[in-house]
């Protein structure tokens, strides 16, 4: 099996006396609920990308601030990693625990503490799932849409900062870190720090934004503060047919050209549209090669005006057919097939890999031809389903890992496509993060110096590399391994690191 992480992670921390730690947190921690038999902890070994297992040490389920600050002065005074994890919905590992590490499981901070419908910001601790905030903002007239992950009845706040979640209405809206004011977080030894304010914007540096994607490697989320939007007056969905996908890709740089902004501008190939008209019944037109979704929002009159201008520029771009949702539950229903493509593409295939890359818009109609050379040449099926308008792409490499060498297969094809996304211009990843899955894709997309840099960031906040070791940022010695990165003069910075 590729290696997607350095496994020297488990092999090289400090044996940790499981016993002496289970009996110090009792002791110190009489009230907080620690998991430790086999049977408990099994539950916890995986998050989304449930791939790879692995057994954590201990599960702790702290309900009060108190217990989750002793939980990290104990961790940190013997030496034992710390994992923080909410909702367990990640898809590249980034929660995935260590056999010498305590698991933190902030699920059970689940409060809305305060919304404030002047102010348009909402207090939420980071157990809050990401759909209730808008929930609890409904009777004000506001919402908390933009970063909208398909998984959002389920995905938790305080993991969308972890990951810096996305979903179909950032191309106009933003990612979470767009719709941020304020994160209360305790560092590995339990100081409490204030990233941000309330204030529209903070002097210093942005560090808001520095902790924001971090993947739990710098601190742990106690309490968010976002912000709220108005609901818009209207919304309509534009559906859009295609006889190839290369003209769909280049349909979505023509409605950007045009002067447009959608609030949510998605794409499906033939293989994902069957697969989600065949679960959800959406009126999706199964004979087409690719389908787009367009939604347009805001005062009727501009929403009006946008979509016959969308339509135009939809059909000289080769549109096969073009209909717009004829009422609400229409467009709920089109919404529907898009959202849960992910569980639908599941039917066709015992197992899928879910891939997270983002590249160029106007790259789009070549890269697609080339996963497609890509799966034909690895011969595994690749249902394509992504965020179009902002170039994020999630190909779903289907495969049966009963089948001997399919998961390597995925795997390496998977690696391919990000190596691919680099190579034109864009990134490994546009919202799933990076966390074990594609640690070794980072050693292609950044240099020596940008990664010393990254281990400058990390050793400042978490000089005793506790938080999440082995996630995120590869050390310069496994990208030598890799063979992707020219290690400079044979030395190698922050040796204190380089175990993880």
């Amino acid at each position: 099996m590729n290696i997607l992480y350095d496994e020297r992670v488990d092999g090289i921390l400090p044996d940790v006396d499981k016993a002496v730690l289970l009996q110090t947190l009792q002791a110190r921690l009489p009230d907080l609920e620690v998991l430790h038999q086999r049977e408990e902890l099994k539950p916890y070994e995986c998050d989304g990308l449930s791939a790879y297992r692995t057994t954590p040490l201990l599960v702790v389920l702290p309900r009060y601030l108190n217990e989750v600050q002793g939980v990290l002065r104990i961790c940190h005074e013997l030496r034992v990693p710390v994992v923080a994890r909410g909702a367990g919905t990640g898809l590249s590992g980034g929660a995935l625990p260590l056999e010498k590490g305590v698991l933190l499981v902030m699920a059970r901070f689940n409060n809305i503490l305060h919304i404030d419908p002047a102010a348009r910001t909402a207090r939420v601790q980071p157990g809050v799932r990401n759909l209730a905030i808008s929930q609890a903002a409904a009777p004000f007239g506001l919402y908390y849409a933009p970063p909208d992950p398909s998984s959002q009845i389920a995905c938790s706040i305080g993991g969308n900062v972890a990951e810096n979640a996305g979903g179909v209405h950032c191309l106009k809206y933003g990612l979470t870190v767009h719709n941020l004011l304020k994160v209360e977080i305790l560092t590995v030894d339990g100081e409490h720090l204030t990233l941000g304010s309330e204030a529209l914007d903070s002097p210093g540096f942005d560090l808001l934004a520095l902790f924001t994607g971090s993947e739990g490697m710098l601190g742990v989320i106690t309490e968010v503060t976002v912000k709220l939007l108005p609901k818009p007056q209207t919304a309509k969905v534009l559906l859009a047919a295609f006889d190839s996908v290369e003209k769909a890709g280049r349909a979505v740089g023509d409605i950007i050209a045009a002067g447009i902004i959608p609030g949510g501008l998605e794409m499906m190939d033939n293989l994902a549209i069957r697969a989600a008209e065949d679960f959800i019944h959406a009126g999706y037109p199964v004979d087409a090669e690719a389908i787009l979704l367009c939604e347009l929002d805001g005062v009727e009159a501009d929403v009006h005006d946008d979509c016959n201008l969308v339509r135009q520029v939809l059909e000289q771009a080769g549109a096969t057919e073009v209909r717009q949702a004829r009422d609400e539950a229409e467009r709920v229903r089109f919404w529907a097939g898009r959202k849960n493509a992910f569980p639908a593409v599941g039917r066709l295939s015992p197992d899928y890999y879910c891939m997270d890359g983002t590249i160029p818009r106007r790259e789009l109609p070549g890269v697609l031809q080339a996963i497609a050379a890509l799966s034909a040449e690895y011969e595994l099926r690749v249902a394509n389903v992504f965020h179009a308008g902002d170039g994020n792409m999630h190909p779903l490499i289907l495969f049966d890992a009963n089948q001997p060498g399919e998961l390597d297969r995925a795997e390496a094809l998977g690696g391919k496509i990000l190596e691919l996304c680099v190579k034109v211009g864009g990134s490994i990843t546009g919202e799933h993060g990076v966390g074990r899955e594609k640690i070794n894709q980072m050693c292609a997309q950044f240099n020596s110096d940008e990664l010393t840099l990254f281990h400058a960031v990390k050793a400042a906040f978490d000089p005793s590399g506790l938080l999440n070791p082995g996630k995120n940022i590869p050390t310069l010695h496994r990208c030598a391994e890799f063979g992707a990165m020219h290690v400079h003069m044979g030395q190698l910075p922050f040796p204190e690191l380089e175990r993880f």
